[in-house]
């Protein structure tokens, strides 16, 4: 069964720095594009950032860019987000997603990603 597992996060202080690591069990990552998306409080999900199968490709939404940065290990099965100047407004439970391959891109649309973990929470204090 193909399961997707976020560690990392916690409380950050605003400016400081943090990273989430995905472990995937039961399939090679590979076969996948992946994401982190996250959600605030009374907010919709959202995709922050994606990265292609073999890591040739990858967006940000541009609340992140310059500051998240998505790298993925596929020998290991691993997916990583690193986070530096963190803001209130990054607070949230972050989530890695797994989208069928489609081409030589990835998306950060929630629909198009059929696996998630089960979240890690990001608090970011002002």
């Amino acid at each position: 069964q193909f399961r997707l597992v976020e560690s990392g996060g916690g409380l950050v202080q605003s400016g400081g720095s943090a990273r989430l690591s995905c472990t995937a069990f039961g399939s090679p990552l590979s076969s996948w594009r992946l994401a982190w998306f996250r959600q605030a409080p009374g907010k919709e999900r959202e995709g922050v950032a994606c990265i292609s199968s073999a890591g040739g490709n990858t967006k940000y939404a541009d609340s992140v860019k310059g500051r998240f940065t998505i790298d993925r290990d596929n020998a290991m099965n691993t997916l990583t987000l690193e986070m530096i100047d963190l803001t209130p407004d990054d607070t949230g439970v972050y989530y890695c997603a797994a989208a069928p391959l489609q081409g030589a891109y990835c998306s950060r649309r929630v629909e198009e990603h059929d696996n998630w973990g089960q979240g890690t929470q990001v608090t970011v204090s002002s």
